[in-house]
């Protein structure tokens, strides 16, 4: 029997709890270092398929590693499982229902990411001992990756430094190797502090925190024109200082998250960004406490294990779905505008260069994709961030993608909720487990593979060394 038969085996005999527990981290849906229940599950998990288990490394109470096997290599699985706020949605439902309006919800899967990245930790962990491999495999429960970048206080604290290679993946639309460059990024909180006074008898009195709020969000609307047109800049008023109009408002608060390809163009950018806060302050009259959250660096790809990885995902083949699953996904797609279907068209044709139009034509036909796209022959940029980031700066990293959303779902979407706490969802989960645990038995097997990744990763670095973009005194928080 083949590893690959063998991996797959080992996960179809344990799917429904896989599913179960994918399930349970849809329904906690807890985000940004409040996962709670959802680490406490997973580490559940792992103790009862052997694993050992350190919880709350790195200063984070729901980071967690747990480890089986001892010696090199190390492999290191990379586990998410945070939700994003304001997207409630019941599940198998192609109508917006949210459960609680407001409510949090697994808009970006990392519910099936945490628990598909579990079934190839388990996968690993039984085939290693099956056949007497030597080596360590360990599952790095990682909070956080949605606006507070938990891999980046984990590698700022060693977690990643003996690893030998690291391994993940993200649900999407389509199956595919991620084989991009990511944008690196800080998220800072900009808080103004001003006087309050009736607005109307005595406005003169007053000095507008909201009014500086409002000041440096034009200003910084100014610089776009004058910034690198890959960088991205977004906001969010998260105090706007009260409900009462007639009150000059005394305090008010904005986040910004500032992105670009690389680090030292962040730094310049949020530079240029910290001027413009000071300025609205003077302008108003009033004060600014500048405190950083958190930041990522940008994705380094490792092709030599992207090649490893294809190979075993064209292996393995693609998920397959039900008539009944079809069906879904078509309702799916009837709520989604048709500007977003053509977007992971264009995303899709815009990556794959010249053969990207014949395989949109392909893809446009399907309701959920059954496609695997050709591995590229270089990383493309993507505008997006990841905290898998800082890890691929420390050991060689590769990530795939499955189909666990129908084509046209845009990630952090009501869309996504429904289907990522169903069948499609979990179909894709099992697969990218299938992919991932198959990859790592590969190189395990091949171990010059390492050394061939490990090399190509230091050719990228050209002897730069990782250095965390989050400041040594900045400590994980769910809020600030």
């Amino acid at each position: 029997m083949s590893y690959h038969q063998r991996i797959s085996e080992i996960i179809e005999q344990k799917k429904e709890w896989f599913t179960y527990v994918s399930d349970r981290i849809w329904e906690f849906a807890e985000t940004r270092f409040e996962e709670f229940r959802s680490a406490e599950l997973l580490c559940e998990a792992l103790e009862n398929e052997g694993f050992t288990v350190e919880k709350g490394v790195a200063g984070i109470e729901t980071a967690f590693v747990g480890s089986y096997g001892s010696g090199a290599p190390v492999i290191a699985i990379l586990g998410e499982y945070d939700a994003l706020s304001g997207l409630s949605q019941e599940r198998g439902t192609a109508t917006h229902t949210p459960i609680q309006p407001g409510g949090n919800g697994h808009g970006c899967g990392h519910n099936l990411l945490g628990t598909g990245s579990l079934a190839a930790a388990v996968a690993i962990r039984h085939y290693m001992e099956e056949n007497q491999l030597e080596g360590t495999v360990r599952y790095y429960g990682c909070p956080a990756e949605e606006g507070g970048s938990g891999k980046a206080y984990m590698a700022r604290e060693g977690l990643f430094d003996d690893a030998d290679y690291a391994i993940c993946w993200h649900p999407q639309t389509f199956n595919t190797l991620m084989s991009i460059s990511s944008l690196a990024n800080y998220q800072v909180y900009f808080k103004f502090k001003g006087k309050a006074a009736h607005a109307a008898a005595a406005p003169h009195l007053g000095r507008s925190a909201l009014d500086a709020v409002e000041l440096m969000n034009i200003g910084v609307n100014y610089l776009r024109e004058h910034i690198i047109p890959e960088a991205r800049v977004h906001y969010a008023i998260t105090n706007s200082g009260g409900f009462s109009p007639n009150v000059v408002q005394a305090e008010a608060d904005v986040l910004y998250l500032i992105r670009a390809p690389h680090a030292k163009q962040v730094e310049e950018i949020y530079q240029r960004i910290r001027k413009i806060a000071q300025g609205a302050a003077m302008m108003t009259e009033t004060a600014v406490d500048i405190i950083f959250d958190k930041a990522c660096s940008n994705l380094i790809p490792n092709q030599t294990l992207e090649r490893v990885m294809y190979d075993n995902f064209k292996q393995l083949g693609t998920p397959a779905f039900t008539e009944e699953e079809q069906n879904f996904a078509r309702q799916i797609r009837e709520t989604i505008p048709e500007s977003d279907k053509s977007s992971d068209l264009n995303m899709i044709a815009k990556v794959m260069g010249a053969s990207g139009k014949k395989l949109t034509e392909q893809l446009g036909s399907e309701e959920l994709s059954t496609v695997l796209l050709p591995l590229l022959p270089q990383a493309r940029l993507m505008s997006g961030s990841t905290d898998v980031g800082d890890v691929s700066w420390i050991v060689p990293t590769v990530q795939c993608s499955t189909t666990c959303f129908a084509m046209g779902t845009q990630l952090h979407s009501w869309q996504a909720v429904a289907q990522g706490g169903m069948s499609i969802g979990h179909k894709g989960m099992l697969h990218a487990g299938k992919v991932m645990a198959a990859t790592a038995i590969d190189v395990l097997l091949h171990p010059e593979k390492i050394a061939e990744a490990k090399a190509e990763l230091r050719e990228k670095l050209d002897g730069t060394s990782y250095v965390c973009p989050i400041p040594a005194d900045i400590k994980p928080a769910a809020r600030r």
